[in-house]
C-alpha cells in the first residue's frame, strides 16, 4: 500500500521540480546553458530538476539518455510557445497568476495535512520564498496554454474524419473499454429532528469555544468533522475562491479576520464552523469542522418502508424511470429523468472506477430493466439517504468501436488532429526562430525531426 511517507515524498519532489534550488540534495544546481529558443534559455539545472521529478515517479530508468532527450524536447516546446507569446504580446494578469499559484499551493498543503512548516523545513526556506520561486513557472504555464489555445482552439473534427481515424487504427490498437452501466435512482431523504439539529449546533459551539481558548482546529477536525475530504487534513480546505463553494459558507469565510472563528453556519452539506488562516485578494485559506445531523432510527425505518412500497407501485403500474422519479424521488436526479450523472465525464455512463464500491456492488448484480431493493447511501452533499437503483443499460467489456464508443473515438480523433497541428506549427516556427542546442544533445531524435541546424 502507498504509505503517507511515500506520498509526502512524491509531493515534495513535484514542488522541488518547480523550484530553482532543491534543498533535498543540499547542493548547488548544475549550471550551464544547454539550449536557446528565441530569447528563452534552458539550463542544465532545468534538465536535472525535471529528471529528478521523473525518476521519483518511475524510479527505475533503463535509458536515461532517452529520458533526458524527452525532457529537453518538452522544455524546448514550452520555450517556443513562451517565445511566441512574447511575439504576439500575450500577457497574463497578476490575478490569474495568483489564482494558479494559490491553487497549486493549496493542493500541496492538502496532500501533507495542511502543515506549512513541514514543507518549509524540507526546503529550508519560508513559504513566501517558495511561492516567489513558483510564481514565474505559473505565469509561463498560463502563457503556454494561451498560445496552445490560439493554435488548436478552433480545430474540430467531422463525422467522416472520425470514421477515417477509426479505420486507420488497427483492431489491436483499439483500447479495451471496461464494462459500463447506465442507471437511475429513486431517492428518499429521511428528515432530521429539531433536537438533533440543536445538538449539532451545541457541539459546534463547544468546539468554537475550545478553539478560542487555544486548541487547534486541526485536531478537533480530525476527531469530529464529518467532511471526509478535509478531516484527515485537519479541516484544511486550502484557498477558496469566490463562487466555488456554498454561498452561505463563502459569505461567512470572506468576512473573517486572520485566526477568527465563525459562528455556526448552515449549508446544504450540514453545519460548520470556519477559521480563517490567510487571505489573499479574492481567495481565502480556511479550515472548517462540518457536522451533518443524522436522522433518527425511526425516520430511517420509515424511509425504507416508503421505498419498498414505491418499488411495488412502480412494478405494478409499469412506470418508466422518469415517471417514477418525478412522482416519488427527492434526489437531484428527479428532474433528469432519474438518471445518475457521472461527475467525471458529465455523461450517464459509469464504469467500476467511477462508482463507489457499494454502488458498484448493487448495480453490477442487476439486469437491465430491474430495480434493486432499498439501499442506504450518502449523497453528493454527504447526507444520509436511501434509494432504489434502476439499471437501464449495461455494455460489457469490449474493444472500442465506432458504433458503441463514438464519443471516445471522436475525442481521440480531435486530440490527434490538434497534435498534428501543433507538430506542423513547431516545424514552421523552427525555421524562423533562433534555436541552438549544446552538442551533447545533438543526437536526440527530435533535433532531426524539428530540422534544427
Amino acid at each position: 500500500m502507498f504509505s503517507m511517507k511515500k506520498l509526502i515524498i512524491s509531493i515534495l519532489c513535484v514542488i522541488c521540480a518547480t523550484l530553482s534550488v532543491c534543498a533535498q540534495g543540499g547542493g548547488t544546481p548544475i549550471d550551464g546553458i544547454v539550449a536557446v529558443v528565441g530569447k528563452e534559455v534552458i539550463l542544465q539545472s532545468d534538465l536535472e530538476k525535471h529528471y529528478i521529478d521523473y525518476k521519483a515517479q518511475y524510479r527505475h530508468i533503463d535509458n536515461p539518455e532517452e529520458v533526458y532527450c524527452q525532457i529537453l524536447e518538452n522544455l524546448m516546446l514550452n520555450k517556443l510557445l513562451v517565445h511566441q507569446a512574447d511575439l504576439d504580446s500575450i500577457e497574463v494578469t497578476d490575478e490569474e497568476v495568483d489564482y494558479r499559484l494559490n491553487s497549486r499551493i493549496s493542493y500541496f498543503l492538502q496532500q501533507v495535512g495542511g502543515d506549512v512548516k513541514y514543507i518549509e523545513n524540507y526546503f529550508k526556506k519560508p513559504m513566501s520564498e517558495i511561492k516567489k520561486e513558483m510564481r514565474e513557472m505559473m505565469r509561463e504555464q498560463a502563457l503556454i496554454e494561451q498560445v496552445q489555445a490560439n493554435i488548436t482552439g478552433d480545430i474540430t473534427v467531422t463525422p467522416s474524419e472520425v470514421k477515417r481515424f477509426a479505420n486507420e487504427l488497427s483492431q489491436d490498437s483499439m483500447p479495451i473499454v471496461p464494462t459500463s452501466y447506465v442507471f437511475g435512482e429513486i431517492v428518499k431523504i429521511p428528515p432530521v429532528s429539531e433536537e438533533e439539529i440543536n445538538s449539532v449546533k451545541e457541539r459546534l459551539n463547544e468546539y468554537r469555544e475550545r478553539i478560542q481558548r487555544g486548541e487547534k482546529i486541526s485536531l478537533l477536525a480530525r476527531l469530529y468533522s464529518d467532511d471526509p475530504g478535509s478531516a484527515a487534513h485537519g479541516g484544511d480546505l486550502g484557498f477558496v475562491e469566490r463562487g466555488t463553494t456554498y454561498p452561505e459558507f463563502e459569505a461567512a469565510a470572506f468576512n473573517l479576520k486572520s485566526g477568527e472563528v465563525s459562528q455556526v453556519i448552515k449549508t446544504q452539506a450540514g453545519y460548520h464552523i470556519i477559521q480563517m488562516i490567510e487571505r489573499r485578494g479574492e481567495s481565502v485559506h480556511v479550515a472548517h469542522i462540518l457536522i451533518q445531523p443524522k436522522p433518527s432510527t425511526d425516520e430511517q425505518v420509515k424511509a425504507i418502508t416508503y421505498l419498498d412500497s414505491v418499488r411495488q407501485v412502480i412494478i405494478n403500474e409499469h412506470l418508466t424511470l422518469a415517471e417514477a422519479a418525478k412522482r416519488f424521488s427527492e434526489g437531484g436526479t428527479k428532474d433528469n429523468g432519474g438518471l445518475a450523472i457521472n461527475p467525471y465525464t458529465n455523461s450517464n455512463s459509469f464504469d467500476k472506477q467511477s462508482m463507489d464500491e457499494a454502488t458498484y456492488v448493487t448495480v453490477s448484480k442487476l439486469i437491465p430493466g430491474e430495480y434493486s431493493e432499498c439501499t442506504p447511501y450518502v449523497n453528493d452533499d454527504g447526507i444520509m439517504a436511501y434509494r432504489l437503483i434502476y439499471l437501464q443499460e449495461k455494455v460489457s467489456e469490449h474493444r472500442a468501436n465506432i458504433v458503441e464508443d463514438y464519443n471516445m473515438i471522436q475525442t481521440a480523433a480531435l486530440e490527434n488532429k490538434k497534435y498534428e497541428a501543433l507538430e506542423q506549427w513547431i516545424l514552421d516556427k523552427v525555421k524562423v526562430t533562433n534555436i541552438k542546442i549544446d552538442t551533447q544533445y545533438k543526437d536526440c531524435d527530435f533535433v532531426t525531426k524539428w530540422q534544427i541546424p
